[in-house]
This record gives structure tokens, C-alpha cells and sequence, in this order.
């Protein structure tokens, strides 16, 4: 038999907030972490704004030398995880280390290392190339660096999957739990690439928005949108088989109900136009929950604020819930992050788990008035309401759908 799974601590480093309770008293107030950008000079440049991580210091997580050999896609993770650990209560002396697993996923790894060694490697030659490039920019080293610092000696891995990164790294963490590869599982995304290269290259695309206004620059559901804003920072939650977390005494967050994962084999960037992908993944997380759209409030929608996604994103809620769909409430916790890529789903989840926790639900910022197909209720302003269920959504680049049902916990 599948165990259950629950979910007993969390740890955050976002635009809006440090800490998980700094991070989710900023949804409620509704404020936006996007300004213009400091991590390098964008002053010529035609995207200004992103939403970036304020007041970080890593030798708060972990020792100096230690977070030299680390790029700050690993940092963010690590110090979310230290969050976390603390918050579940989880006395590492005491427990089974081999037990423990790490799934934690970064989209893109260090683009910034990355320039600074072609730009040794065309000026200055081979030989001044940084030492460690390669392991400092590589993805998985976001989970090894996790597993390092807290001597975690069970599965490690790093799921990679574009902007649902941080999803299915939760999901995959919540299937080893469940079929008893581990007790414990150190679970989330985490993404730093805010620099030239990363911001260039999503505007080539013409996926990012280039407003100068940060209340209106990132507009999910909006009839204005306009592209997303680039985020950063790290979303590290701590998940337990219920049979462990009672056997320690923890307190239970809130309990993982199901997960879904499909792919939309249709396009490199965008969702499929009818949200039938997406449907499907949302559809296997409730059905593995035991619930319909009736038992369901909350959609935390992917809802990046480019033209495609929150239109195919909103037909794809209809098409999984039908009717039920305009009785939930649908929000974007990127309309205040911006787009945290790899970090997104695994940050969102957390908002999912507090919105079980309290009964209240964040408004979309920057959001006034949507067109006439998109017609679900986008929570313009903040609501408080009985949620027994929410489902967080992630899509990414290459069609891969992910999402992951949240409950509260009953026994």
C-alpha cells in the first residue's frame, strides 16, 4: 500500500520575504518584490525590472568557505532547506540518514559563472578559467550541496524540467515516500539567473516584460500583460510518511493528497491551446486525492502574465473542472515573486500549504481586468475561506505539466 505522505516543515528565500511567515505575511499584504535590477548594470537595456532577492547573506545558512565553492542558485537552496529542517523539528542526530533523500531542482544553474569564464576563456585563455566552473554551474548541485551540508545519505536528485522544476521535485519526492524508498525527503527548486545572459535571452524570446512600472510590470490574467518578470530564490519543504512524522511527534503542515505529471508533446514554449495537457495532470492529482472539482477551492495557477499561458492555462482549469471551476479561486503568487523559473512550483506549493493552514487565499497584484474568454474568478482582492483542498499547477518549456494537490490534514 501507497503511504501517506505529509508535509512538516518549510523554508523560503524570495523577493518578498526570507523566511516562510516574512514571505507569506507579504501575499497577504500584497506586496510586490519587483524593482529595478541591482545584481548588474541594465541601465541600456531594454528589460530594467526584475524581482529579486533582497538583503541575503549566506553565512547566516552555512560556513563562509563553504559557501565560496557555492553560486547562489545553491546558496538560495541551502539556506531554504536550513529553514525548513529547523521548522520540521528534525533532530538529524537522531535519525537515519540513509533514510533521508534529497529532490531539489534547478532549472538553469549558474549562467553568471558561466560568463565570467568565457569571458576568461576568450581574453585570457584556458588557464584563468575559474577551477571549479563546473561544478559551481551545474544543476544538480543545488541537491548535492543540500545533502553535503546536512549529511542527507539517501536518493539525491535533481529534477530538471524547465519553470515546473520545483514541482515535480516535489513530486518525485512524494512518490519515494510513498512506495517507502525513504522516510524523509528534503524536497523543492531553486534558481539565481538574473544576469545579463538569462534576462537577454528570455527577452529574445520575447517572453519578459520590459514596463517600467513594478505595480504593473508582472499582470497574470490581466487583458494588459505583458510577458513575465524574472524572480530568484528557493522553496525547500521537509516531507515525512505520516507513520514517521507521528512516530517523531511533528507537526503536521498539511498532507500531500496527489500528484500529476504529463507532457503536451506539442511545442517548445508554448502550452497546448486547448489546456488539455495541463487538464490531464491536474485531473491525476485529484483523482489520486480521492476528489473531484466539488472538493477543490484553490487553483495557485502557473499564471506567468505572457498572452499563452494564462489563456491556455485558464482553458485548461475549465476543460479539468468544468462547471466547478468558476466556484474556485484562481490566483498568480508571481504577480508578487515574478517568475522564480525552477524555483516556482516548489515556492508556490509553499503558499498552497499555508492558504490550507489559515483559510485565506492572496489576491493576484497587478491584476484589474481580464478578457471575455478568461472569465474564472482571478482573486482580484484577498479573500478568507474554508480550504480543504488546493492545487498548485506548474508548466514548463518543452510541454511538461506538473501538479500537485494539497490538503489539510485529517486523521
Amino acid at each position: 500500500m501507497k503511504k501517506r505522505v505529509v508535509v512538516t516543515g518549510m523554508g523560503v528565500i524570495s523577493p518578498i520575504g526570507n523566511t516562510v511567515e516574512e514571505f507569506w505575511q507579504s501575499l497577504k499584504a500584497k506586496r510586490v518584490g519587483i524593482g529595478e535590477i541591482t545584481h548588474y548594470d541594465a541601465s541600456e537595456d531594454k528589460v530594467k525590472l526584475a524581482a529579486e532577492v533582497k538583503d541575503f547573506n549566506p553565512k547566516n545558512y552555512m560556513d563562509p568557505k563553504a559557501a565560496r565553492r557555492m553560486e547562489l542558485f545553491s546558496q538560495y537552496a541551502v539556506a531554504a532547506a536550513y529553514e525548513a529542517i529547523g521548522n520540521a523539528g528534525l533532530d538529524l542526530e537522531k535519525e537515519d540518514r540513509t533514510r533521508i533523500g534529497v529532490s531539489v531542482g534547478c532549472g538553469i544553474g549558474s549562467l553568471q559563472i558561466m560568463e565570467q569564464a568565457l569571458e576568461k576563456r576568450y581574453t585570457k585563455g584556458f588557464k584563468k578559467m575559474p577551477p571549479l566552473f563546473v561544478p559551481m554551474m551545474i544543476t544538480n548541485m543545488a541537491a548535492g550541496n543540500v545533502a553535503i551540508s546536512f549529511g542527507l545519505e539517501g536518493t539525491c536528485v535533481n529534477v530538471v524540467t524547465a519553470c515546473a522544476t520545483g514541482t515535480h521535485s516535489i513530486g518525485e519526492a512524494f512518490r519515494a515516500i510513498q512506495w517507502g524508498d525513504a522516510d524523509v525527503m528534503i524536497a523543492g527548486g531553486t534558481e539565481a539567473a538574473i544576469c545579463p545572459t538569462g534576462i537577454g535571452g528570455f527577452h529574445a524570446l520575447t517572453a519578459v516584460s520590459t514596463s517600467q512600472d513594478p505595480a504593473h510590470a508582472s499582470m497574470p490574467f490581466d487583458k494588459n500583460r505583458s510577458g513575465f518578470v524574472m524572480g530568484e530564490g528557493a522553496g525547500v519543504v521537509v516531507l515525512e510518511s505520516l507513520e514517521h512524522a507521528k512516530a517523531r511527534g511533528a507537526q503536521i503542515l498539511a498532507e500531500v493528497g496527489g500528484f500529476g505529471s504529463t507532457c503536451d508533446a506539442y511545442h517548445i514554449t508554448s502550452p497546448k491551446e486547448d489546456g488539455s495537457g495541463a487538464a490531464r495532470a491536474m485531473l491525476l492529482a485529484a483523482q489520486e486525492a480521492g476528489l473531484t472539482g466539488k472538493d477543490i477551492q484553490y487553483v495557485n495557477a502557473h499564471g506567468t502574465g505572457t498572452h499563452h499561458n494564462d489563456l491556455f492555462e485558464t482553458r485548461a482549469i475549465k476543460k479539468a473542472f468544468g462547471e466547478d471551476a468558476y466556484q474556485m479561486n484562481v490566483n498568480s503568487t508571481k504577480s508578487m515573486t515574478g517568475h522564480m523559473l525552477g524555483a516556482a512550483g516548489a515556492v508556490e506549493f509553499i503558499a498552497c500549504v499555508k492558504t490550507v493552514m489559515e483559510d485565506f487565499i492572496h489576491a493576484t497584484a497587478g491584476f484589474e481586468e481580464a478578457e471575455e474568454e478568461m472569465d474564472l474568478n482571478y482573486t482580484k482582492e484577498a479573500v478568507s475561506r474554508k480550504v480543504t483542498a488546493a492545487i498548485t499547477n506548474s508548466l514548463g518549456f518543452g510541454g511538461h505539466n506538473g501538479s500537485l494537490l494539497v490538503k489539510k490534514y485529517a486523521e
